[in-house]
């Protein structure tokens, strides 16, 4: 594990993004709340418990006292999409946090909807942005 007992104390942010695909049918089904219920809300929560315990799941990942997780979800032609947000004071970054939070959301949505389709996957588990810290703020350009 890294040595962070020298580095500042900063406020930090990450912001994480998975696609789920899926058929329209099973995106209308997430909709209606018909994939065992309400899909959205379980993922969401699922979601924020994971980027608490991405110390447990991901080896040597420091444990944070996180501020704030939030996890939403946006329908799109070919699913939905997943957008993590994870804020911390400390000495160490939340960009695992925040894209623990994302794919857990995702895998949720797909445990959710697999009695309806079984080829539901998850795409572009990726980074977005991350801010604080020495290095300061980090944005992915467009068509990265």
């Amino acid at each position: 594990m890294v040595d962070v007992a020298g580095k500042a104390s900063t406020a930090r942010e990450a912001l994480a993004e998975c696609i789920v695909r899926m058929s329209p049918a099973t995106v209308r089904a997430v909709k209606e709340g018909t994939a065992k219920g309400d899909a959205i809300q379980v993922a969401r929560v699922a979601g924020i418990m994971a980027a608490k315990r991405t110390p447990e799941l991901i080896p040597l990942c420091h444990p944070l006292p996180l501020t704030s997780v939030s996890v939403d979800f946006t329908f799109v032609t070919g699913g939905v999409r997943v957008l993590a947000r994870v804020r911390v004071t400390g000495q160490t970054g939340v960009e695992m946090e925040a894209l623990t939070a994302a794919s857990v959301a995702g895998l949720t949505l797909i445990d959710m909807t697999k009695g309806i389709e079984r080829g539901v996957y998850l795409d572009s588990v990726r980074l977005l942005e991350k801010s604080g810290g020495r290095s300061g703020t980090w944005k992915r350009r467009p068509k990265q």
